[in-house]
C-alpha cells in the first residue's frame, strides 16, 4: 500500500465506485418499463462497439504522450489507411489488421 492511503479508505473508495457505476447502469435499463427498450434505442445501441474503437485511438494518433505531444505524419497515415480499408471492407478485423501491418511495415523500413 502506497503512503498516504488506508485500508479501508481504499475499500470503501472501491465499493463506492461499484454502487456508482451499478446505479447509473441500472437508471438505464432496470427502470425501462416493461423490461423492453424502444425499438429506436435498440437501433442506436448497434453503433456503439463502432464508435468505442475511434474514441479510444484517436487520441493517440493525434496527441501521442510517447512523442511529446507532437502529431507524428507516420501514425495518421496509417490511421487513414486503416479508415479507407475499414470503409471498403466494413470488416473492423481487417481495419486493426490491415492498419497494424502498415505500421510494422513501415516502421521496420524506418519510417
Amino acid at each position: 500500500m502506497s503512503e498516504g492511503i488506508d485500508t479501508l479508505t481504499l475499500w470503501l473508495t472501491i465499493a463506492g465506485l461499484g454502487m456508482a457505476t451499478f446505479l447509473i447502469r441500472f437508471s438505464f435499463l432496470g427502470l425501462v418499463k416493461g423490461g423492453r427498450l424502444p425499438h429506436y434505442i435498440i437501433r442506436l445501441l448497434r453503433y456503439v462497439p463502432v464508435t468505442v474503437l475511434p474514441a479510444l485511438i484517436a487520441p493517440m494518433i493525434v496527441y501521442p504522450k510517447s512523442m511529446g505531444g507532437e502529431t507524428d505524419l507516420l501514425w495518421v497515415t496509417v490511421a487513414l489507411f486503416a479508415l479507407l480499408v475499414g470503409i471498403w471492407t466494413k470488416n473492423m478485423l481487417a481495419t486493426i489488421v490491415s492498419g497494424m501491418g502498415l505500421l510494422w511495415l513501415l516502421q521496420g523500413f524506418g519510417f
